[in-house]
């Protein structure tokens, strides 16, 4: 009888043994699905605002020659576009919390969305 004992608790620490690995390799290979979705969002994202500034680099050239031809100077011409990006600052900096809340709440969305193979509770 206690030998039947101590194989049924030895069979039961080496299940709880390999149950407690099992769930660390679970947690290891959500952690690195989760960050290697979120370096993916984030060099997309780079990639896009990369993009975006020359974009906006290049047409803020075009509209200061262009207001330089209207008025013609260079220094009103550019002081224009100038004037135009500091109303956007002005506009970033009170509105500075929504953006933020904007931008965690996609960080949050990555890092929690169930994806098809995630495990059910």
């Amino acid at each position: 009888m206690e030998e039947a004992e101590k194989d049924f608790f030895k069979e039961s620490k080496e299940k709880i043994e390999q149950y407690v690995q099992d769930r660390i390799w679970l947690l290891k290979l959500q952690i690195s699905e989760k960050t290697a979705r979120m370096v993916a969002v984030l060099f997309t994202l780079l990639m896009i605002g990369l993009l975006t500034f020359f974009v906006v680099l290049f047409l803020s050239m075009m509209a200061g020659y262009y207001f330089s031809a209207l008025t013609g100077s260079f220094f009103s011409g550019f002081g224009i576009v100038s004037a135009f990006y500091v109303f956007l600052l002005l506009i970033l900096i009170l509105c500075r919390k929504w953006v933020q809340k904007k931008i965690m709440d996609k960080v949050i969305a990555v890092f929690f969305t169930k994806m098809d193979t995630d495990e059910k509770p």
